[in-house]
């Protein structure tokens, strides 16, 4: 057990671990081009260590604020994911490209740390740097030639935690996006001219690195030949202008969601081998895990290990048919949503009308069109994504909401005891918002409890879970991470948390703090329920022991 920490400490501690870290980080990204090498000359240990070495640099990095080296080192991660998997090669010369755009965030890093740099002048923007922003939700570049429109949108990022990177023409897009790393770039249809904002989105592109970044587009007009061209520009959304501050935080959540697509798990039930390697092969990808199956009887507990996004069945097997799988899904809760395609070599009326009563979503007709499967496939994992994250987030922070959180603990949980990893449970409860809904107003808790679910979206890494448990309670799980290195990582949040400024409903400015409770399986328990109790009484003692405060 460890004791609890101050916020004054917490604070000093994280500072100097920060500044360790960061002397480290030259040495991490050397290592890392030596394995790089080794793998491009054909080395599979060379290969598996240039992933983890990237992988955890992505997620460290992050924990320790340095937010560009940690997008950096995700790019790269994702850049060698498909060789490390086996399910195909990587592009070394993209690989070379986010390995020296990884090593050019390092050295900012290293440079603006130096003790000897100068303090910042007077006339220097008051726009949030790379580190500061280290806390936002996202990163994006807004061009439109209407410099009052950009300020008006700078101050809306700020308000949501979004940092906003301004250009007024088309070469200001281009120079602004190789200064820094985006999430994505907003830009106005007639940037420069009607229409330009087009042109600008070429340009943008066709520079190193950018070929994939998220776009989309603003304007007065938006009508269908606008929005159509928009969207052959490779827009993935087209905004009213002027657009709210809700507005502009969901077009930057969806562009950061882009960038950090999670992996979707389809399971694939045929009892023809050659026909699952078969569909495997057309439909694994970056974004797509295939799991095969060619035993039908053994479809609930692959259901139970493997936690499908899909399910994808061959109509025709000894045993149970696909139809009779279909409404053995039907008939169970937990699975009466997930999205059921037939495979067939029939596709009449009779067959057709039996499909659908049985429950299919879909179906497509042998032999399969790779293009088509994956198509179909990736059509009804994109709407299964929005439909769950509406009914699955909480209104007010966008965390996720007890069950589904609960959901997905259980399933790391299972993970963690299978690979012998541990995995920390985090419960936070801010400090004192009884008084803060007595003294400041109600608007100003909600306002605390949003900036708080914000901070905790962009802080953490992709794989923890993070959840609105309730009230002014909220949960993380950190997989992976021990009971020392989850209270480093609350301790880094609550240190944010602590900086924060609030306006009340008579304009006063007021902060909050918070504390937590940690508990780490399996010592402190193999199950959720039994994590979740572990967690709540160390809150309790961090709030009897005076507050803000983390106990483990």
């Amino acid at each position: 057990m460890t004791r609890g920490t101050s916020g004054d400490d917490v604070a000093a501690e994280l500072d100097e671990l920060s500044l360790k870290y960061a002397g480290r980080l030259g040495d991490k990204v050397r290592e890392l081009t030596a394995a790089v090498e080794r793998a491009r000359a054909g080395s599979p240990e060379g290969l598996a260590e240039a992933f983890k070495l990237a992988h955890t640099l992505h997620g460290t990095a992050g924990s320790y604020g340095f937010r560009p080296v940690s997008l950096a080192a995700r790019s790269l991660e994702a850049l060698l994911r498909p060789a490390r998997d086996g399910v195909g090669t990587a592009d070394w010369s993209a690989v070379e490209t986010a390995l020296r755009a990884l090593a050019h965030e390092v050295a900012a890093v290293t440079t603006r740390l130096q003790p000897a740099a100068p303090a910042p002048s007077p006339a220097r923007s008051t726009g949030p740097t790379a580190a500061e922003g280290a806390g936002t939700l996202g990163t994006v570049l807004v061009a439109d030639a209407d410099a009052a429109w950009l300020a008006e949108v700078e101050r809306m990022g700020q308000e949501r935690m979004v940092r906003v990177v301004t250009a007024r023409a088309a070469d200001e897009v281009v120079a602004a996006a190789r200064r820094q790393s985006l999430d994505g770039a907003l830009l106005h249809v007639d940037l420069g001219g009607q229409e330009g904002g087009f042109d600008a989105a070429g340009r943008l592109r066709g520079e190193e690195g950018m070929q994939t970044l998220p776009l989309a587009f603003f304007g007065e007009g938006g009508d269908v030949h606008y929005r159509l061209a928009a969207i052959l520009a490779g827009a993935s959304l087209y905004l009213p202008r002027p657009f709210s501050a809700q507005e502009l935080t969901e077009a930057v959540e969806g562009m950061v969601a882009a960038r950090r697509p999670e992996r979707s798990r389809v399971l694939v039930v045929d009892d023809d081998p050659d026909a699952v390697r078969t569909l495997s092969a057309a439909l694994t990808s970056q974004q797509v895990e295939v799991v095969g199956l060619s035993e039908p009887h053994g479809l609930l507990e692959a259901l139970a290990e493997h936690r499908p996004d899909l399910l994808l069945l061959d109509v025709e097997m000894p045993g149970p048919s696909g139809f009779d799988l279909c409404r053995i899904v039907r008939s169970m809760p937990e699975w009466r949503e997930l999205p059921v395609l037939f495979i067939t070599a029939h596709s009449g009326v009779e067959f057709r009308v039996e499909a659908f009563e049985a429950g299919a979503d879909d179906y497509l007709a042998k032999p399969v069109l790779p293009a088509e499967l994956r198509a179909r496939v990736q059509s009804r994992l994109e709407r299964t994504r929005l439909a769950r994250e509406r009914a699955e987030r909480d209104a007010l922070t966008g965390l996720l909401l007890r069950r589904p959180f609960l959901e997905g603990v259980r399933a790391r949980l299972a993970e963690a005891q299978r690979t012998g990893r541990p995995l920390a449970l985090g419960m936070l409860d801010v400090d004192h918002f009884k008084q803060v809904n007595d003294t400041h107003g109600h608007l100003a808790g909600d306002s605390v409890l949003v900036r708080l679910g914000r901070l905790m979206t962009s802080r953490f890494r992709k794989e923890d879970l993070r959840c609105r448990w309730g009230g002014e309670e909220f949960m993380v799980a950190l997989p992976g991470q021990t009971a020392q290195n989850a209270r480093d990582i609350l301790a880094r949040t609550a240190a944010e948390v602590e900086r924060l400024d609030f306006e009340g409903d008579k304009g006063e400015r007021f902060r909050v703090t918070f504390s937590a409770g940690i508990a780490v399986a399996p010592q402190d328990g193999t199950t959720v329920e039994t994590l979740v109790r572990v967690a709540d009484e160390r809150l309790y003692r961090a709030k009897s022991n005076g507050r803000n405060r983390i106990e483990t």
